[in-house]
């Protein structure tokens, strides 16, 4: 969950607004232009209440019927001038903001994509995903219509009451009299307004959180029976959600009631006053049937006041969510300079120390960013070689740090101290994308996308052909994918969850593997495999290790099997490295841990047999 914040206290509405200025300026010119167009189209219609003097003052007075219809082909094409101006303001501003709104988008997702994963970990990606939905669609209709006519309005006002007051100065002042308690109340609004506004946008987030976690885990929800629970759980934060909207919608009636009650009384006013000088002579009939029509004509934009500045209020926190995610930093592919070269990195044809070719943890320490001070590292003191061409099984128990040692090796986290090398160069001197071309890895849990069979696979490596695809899968023994309705063209639907859990596996795997990298990171990517299908993926793979230098997790003997040597970690430290022999021989917590792992080989072999024996 992102921090929570007061927008009253902490961000103005107006400084949030100009951070918009960036996407807006490319289009200033027709937005400008948008502005100026709909400026004239409403002063257009305060002329309307001087041609109705001149008709009530000249030919109605005068019994001129030619005169009237005069005036009233003139009040036509005013009207028809004015809708054909607010309809030219649409067209100018509707494409350019559809582009506005695109390219914040598309910004919102690149950066997302660049932000290291300890951003991820903290933001429920319901949040993410509201930011890159509704409060974009906020910020165009607010650079559509708020922003246009929070300016259009005003200088309206101020035209009009520059008419009013040269019509009967008298009377203008009087409904000039409202404007300082209006200032106030406005005021008061937008106040109290932006902090439910942030709530309502936050509790949106919540709810798309919730819903999409209910969509994405239906499985476990249906088969624990939980539907009941989830629906209680979004009912509760659906309610809450209705709550705020509706304290919003009181302060908007509130204010709109109080800018609609004032104008209206001072309106009131002025037509007492005028009607008592027009029986006293001191002022004719046309001068106040267009006086009143100015004043009527000028309560619509009084009266939008509330609703502009309530989208605007509501624009502005969409932007500051927005600029929350847009603002955090960004993995850094920044070399220092003691190691800077040409390039950026050690030439790949540079030679290397025989002592620091290899993959090499040198005094590693890692504590999560977000950890209290006092907490121990999740890893300390890390020092391990695995040298070229060799394949290092992890063992250890249960959050013993396993996961995340193999996450450092991608800088998918940082260290916090001590330094990882690939062939003696550290990789935080690194560009992260040449990082990830050494290094291929596979994970626990796979993650597949909604994408083909092939599309998933070759996102191991960019340019790989089909013949590398099909070497991938017969490694991965994904023999499968051919009996798939459309082959490797077969769409695996969102996070593949249309495929079995050792079929994810082995997709995954063929995807670390099709690169030929000259690492690999696994962590225990034969977890979700039948024993069978466990060991053919092992003898190919077998093949592929020879190739490579290779740091693999592993809970079960037969995956140790295929490490040429095996590192201990207990408690966030390596407490041992020999071969498989050596450390059931000399270390009681490994051979206490191979010991689980086999009686948990011969249950799965059992059940192997058991199920062959059914069929």
């Amino acid at each position: 969950m992102p921090p929570q914040h007061s927008p009253a206290k902490d961000r103005s509405a107006v400084r949030s607004l100009l951070r918009l200025w960036p996407y807006v300026r490319p289009i200033r010119t027709r937005l400008f232009s948008a502005a100026f167009v709909a400026v004239v189209a409403s002063c257009l219609g305060l002329v309307i209440p001087l041609v109705l003097k001149w008709i009530v003052d000249g030919p109605v007075a005068g019994r001129d019927p030619g005169g009237v219809w005069l005036g009233a082909l003139a009040l036509l094409l005013l009207g028809l001038a004015e809708a054909g101006l607010f309809g030219f303001r649409r067209w100018l501003v509707a494409r350019p903001l559809a582009g506005v709104e695109a390219s914040m988008r598309a910004d919102l997702y690149r950066h997302l994509q660049r932000l290291p994963v300890a951003f991820h970990d903290r933001w429920a990606s319901g949040q993410l995903l509201s930011r890159g939905t509704t409060d974009l669609m906020l910020v165009r209709m607010f650079l559509a219509f708020p922003l246009t006519f929070l300016l259009v309005n005003g200088t309206t006002i101020l035209v009009g009451f520059i008419i009013l007051l040269g019509q009967q100065w008298s009377l203008g002042l009087v409904l000039l009299a409202p404007i300082v308690p209006l200032v106030i109340l406005c005021s008061l609004f937008e106040t109290r307004y932006a902090i439910v506004a942030r709530q309502a946008q936050d509790q949106v987030g919540d709810l798309t959180t919730v819903v999409e976690e209910s969509v994405l885990g239906i499985r476990i929800v249906k088969g624990f029976g939980r539907h009941r629970s989830q629906a209680l759980a979004f009912r509760e934060l659906a309610r809450r959600l209705r709550g705020t909207e509706l304290g919003k919608a009181r302060l908007l009636a509130g204010i709109w009631a109080l800018i609609t009650t004032i104008p209206e009384v001072a309106i009131g006013a002025a037509l007492v006053l005028g009607t008592v000088q027009v029986a006293d002579g001191g002022l004719s009939a046309g001068t106040l049937v267009a006086f009143l029509s100015t004043a009527l004509a000028l309560r619509w934009p009084v009266e939008s006041i509330g609703f502009l500045l309530a989208m605007s209020q509501e624009a502005a926190t969409a932007t500051e969510r927005y600029f929350e995610v847009m603002d955090a930093r960004e993995e850094s592919d920044t070399v220092p300079v003691h190691k800077a070269v040409p390039g950026g990195a050690v030439p790949k044809d540079a030679m290397v120390a025989k002592d620091a070719a290899g993959l090499r943890f040198e005094a590693v320490e890692f504590r999560y960013p977000d950890a209290p001070a006092d907490a121990p590292p999740v890893l300390a003191r890390i020092d391990l070689r695995i040298r070229p061409g060799e394949t290092m099984a992890l063992v250890g128990g249960t959050g013993s740090g396993k996961t995340t040692l193999t996450a450092l090796v991608p800088r998918l986290h940082e260290v916090t101290a001590g330094r990882i090398t690939l062939d003696g160069e550290d990789i935080a001197a690194m560009p992260r994308e040449r990082l990830r071309e050494l290094v291929s890895v596979a994970f626990e849990e796979p993650t597949l996308f909604s994408a083909s069979v092939g599309e998933n696979v070759l996102m191991g490596a960019e340019g790989a052909d089909d013949g590398e695809l099909g070497r991938a899968l017969e490694v991965a023994q994904a023999g499968f994918v051919g009996s798939l309705p459309h082959g490797v063209d077969t769409q695996v639907g969102e996070q593949g969850l249309s495929l079995s859990g050792g079929q994810r596996q082995r997709l995954a795997l063929a995807r670390a593997v099709v690169g030929r990298p000259r690492f690999l990171v696994l962590d225990d990517p034969l977890s979700a495999l039948d024993v069978h299908t466990e060991a053919l993926v092992e003898a190919a793979l077998r093949r592929v290790l020879e190739d490579t230098t290779a740091l693999v997790v592993a809970h079960r003997p037969s995956t140790v099997m295929l490490a040429d040597r095996v590192a201990l970690l207990s408690e966030g430290r390596i407490a041992a490295v020999g071969t498989h022999q050596e450390l059931l021989r000399t270390n009681a917590e490994y051979a206490w841990l191979m010991s689980g792992a086999d009686a948990d080989a011969d249950a799965d072999a059992d059940r192997a047999h058991a199920e062959e024996g059914v069929r």
